[in-house]
């Protein structure tokens, strides 16, 4: 029997029980928030490795039983609202918060603390904080939704603030923020810069929350649960002692990111692999000793070459977790042959990643409506879909053929949206920063800009390169891989996917792909000028000169990398100090300080 992609399991413990170390000071157990919404399991992993219970809150009732609450809010405003009010908490909540009772809010579990959103016009919050959560300016030249890693301006002294370095960053994703007011400032912990200064945590008491995810901070957002969960009962405000240094504003860093592209090999095993423009396999002398003991199957696989081995997924994205990158993607690069809910071993993957990762986490391929095949198969919408990968453990999808479709279907509309496509239905349901388009363009070569065809932008190449020295092409959108060629050109592809509700633009370039010689800076300038939403750099990159170069010479806010990563040919620590000597902000691993006792974190990055 088929079971909703959405379906989770929950803690059947009480929120009265503790499990503890016999003679061990025993701990709370943490009332988990879970409305339904994005990414959770992320949270529950980073509080069950830091040695706490999580109980899920499933009643109004258990709000008031409730030793400590975390509520880790993913999603939109109204979403939100609406569940809680369906399910009867909102009240029960309100008079707990109230209460000064131990409460930890995150992301969008800040932002119902407020009365309003315009988000969600007409939709009322919480109303413990006074004011409107604002959308950031359209008009200061800023990329949005905010994604990155930033620092925070501290505004009072607590413990949980003693707990970090000034020096240190921490993830935010979103597209609206509390703005600094009369009203909130007694609740303003600390604020961020992005075009101006927003608040980016507030505390009353015991009543915390974070615009930023600390269980997608790495270690410096596991110390900072950590000091909540050790510290609630007395982490009233303290004086200013000088720890923190008066800095006046932050900046976002640029984000590295490891890519990993995963498929079955010829003998169904999951691994990671790499393309020379598009092409995983090796080789075919490279696979011949392979041949002998191969089924019939792999051996027509292996005379062509076998699938390059680059290792064992999470095991890889463990490293990288531990070598610094600022994000991980997952991309499915198969998962156009099959379906999505078959495809339980990129599940798993997602599942086992999350439990060791603490950075945030994409997966792509094959996130789309579905219809389970033979007679009678049950269907499931994109948003369905998108749910069992969140619950999984990503914190964002990409969708790469899927919205090709969608934008050819705007184009002949004359740009008229249906609401159908699966961008605009998992923004809608999740926001904007939780979609990804994952766009594949290849170059067309022209003999001049007038022969570009119409609807098209002709992009000008530093030097020539077509077969008949052309130095001007137009990007053609690839679907299956980059293996069937659209009529729609990359950048009208971008800019229209930004419009049905994108969060982010992940470039690649076929032509690139695998060659290390450097990302496709004009494709990448165009696209850049296109779309108002962030921009992710992919394909080309073989030193760490080559990132620099990118963010130097096009504004994107991201550039990722895979094979350089994956054959250690370059570090990604190697990268990160050339952009920090060349003046580049970056997030930079710092010496962790210690931890706490009966934490189940041995080995992680403290």
């Amino acid at each position: 029997m088929s079971t909703a992609p959405g379906a989770s399991s929950s803690s059947s413990a009480s929120p009265s029980s503790s499990s503890t170390t016999p003679g061990a000071p025993r701990r709370p157990v943490v009332s988990l928030l879970d409305y339904g919404a994005g990414n959770v399991r992320s949270v529950r992993n980073a509080i069950t490795a830091l040695g706490y219970e999580v109980h899920d809150v499933s009643s109004p009732g258990e709000i008031d039983a409730a030793e400590v609450i975390v509520f880790p809010g993913v999603g939109s405003f109204g979403s939100a609202m609406e569940v809680l009010n369906t399910k009867g908490f909102t009240q029960p909540l309100r008079e707990y918060i109230s209460a000064d009772r131990p409460f930890f809010g995150i992301c969008l579990g800040m932002q119902t603390l407020f009365e309003a959103s315009e988000e969600c016009p007409g939709v009322a919050g919480l109303g413990i904080i006074k004011g409107t959560i604002k959308h950031f300016d359209p008009s200061a030249s800023l990329s949005v939704p905010h994604i990155g890693w930033n620092g925070l301006l501290m505004q009072k002294q607590t413990k949980l603030i003693r707990a970090l370095r000034p020096q240190e960053l921490v993830y935010f994703v979103h597209s609206y923020r509390a703005m600094p007011s009369p009203e909130a400032a007694p609740w303003a912990l600390t604020l961020t810069t992005y075009g101006t200064n927003f608040i980016s945590a507030v505390q009353q008491g015991r009543v915390v929350a974070t615009q930023f995810h600390p269980e997608k901070s790495g270690s410096t957002g596991l110390r900072i649960l950590q000091t909540f969960l050790e510290n609630f009962g007395s982490i009233e405000v303290e004086a200013n002692d000088g720890l923190w240094r008066p800095i006046a504003e932050t900046r976002v860093s640029k984000r590295v990111i490891a890519c990993l592209d995963v498929r079955s090999n010829d003998e169904g095993d999951l691994v990671v692999t790499k393309g020379d423009q598009y092409d995983v396999r090796e080789a075919p002398a490279a696979a011949e000793d392979a041949t002998a003991t191969a089924a019939t199957a792999a051996t027509a696989a292996t005379a062509r070459g076998a699938v390059r081995n680059l290792g064992k997924p999470v095991a890889l994205a463990r490293r990288y977790y531990d070598e610094g990158a600022d994000e991980i993607t997952f991309l499915n690069i198969t998962s156009f042959r099959q379906g999505v809910l078959d495809d339980l071993p990129m599940l798993q993957v997602l599942e086992k990643a999350s439990e060791q990762v603490f950075v945030p986490l994409t997966v792509g391929g094959g996130i789309r409506g579905y219809t389970e095949e033979g007679e009678g198969g049950k269907a499931w919408t994109a948003v369905e879909v998108a749910a069992r990968y969140f619950r999984a453990g990503a914190d964002k999808v990409s969708i790469g053929s899927d919205a090709v479709t969608a934008a050819e279907e705007v184009v002949a509309r004359h740009g008229k949206r249906t609401g159908l496509s699966a961008i605009e239905q998992i923004s809608g349901r999740y926001g904007r920063q939780a979609v990804v388009v994952s766009i594949d363009p290849r170059r067309v070569y022209l003999s001049s800009p007038d022969a570009c065809p119409a609807g098209h932008t002709p992009v000008e190449l530093p030097e020539p390169a077509g077969p008949n020295k052309e130095k001007w092409c137009w990007y053609q959108a690839t679907i299956k891989g980059g293996r069937e060629g659209r009529p729609i050109d990359a950048v009208r592809l971008a800019h229209i996917c930004a419009e049905l509700g994108a969060g982010e633009i992940l470039l690649n370039c076929v032509d690139m792909d695998g060659q290390c010689k450097g990302f496709d800076l004009a494709l990448i300038r165009a696209v850049r000028a296109a779309v108002t939403i962030p921009v992710i750099a992919s394909s080309g990159a073989g030193c760490p000169r080559h990132f620099s170069e990118v963010f130097n010479r096009t504004g994107v806010e991201a550039a990722l990398a895979a094979g350089i990563f994956h054959r250690r040919e370059v570090e990604i620590s190697a990268v990160k100090s050339h952009l920090k000597e060349v003046g580049i902000p970056v997030r930079v691993a710092l010496p962790p300080p210690g931890i706490g006792e009966g934490s189940q974190l041995g080995g992680m990055d403290f």
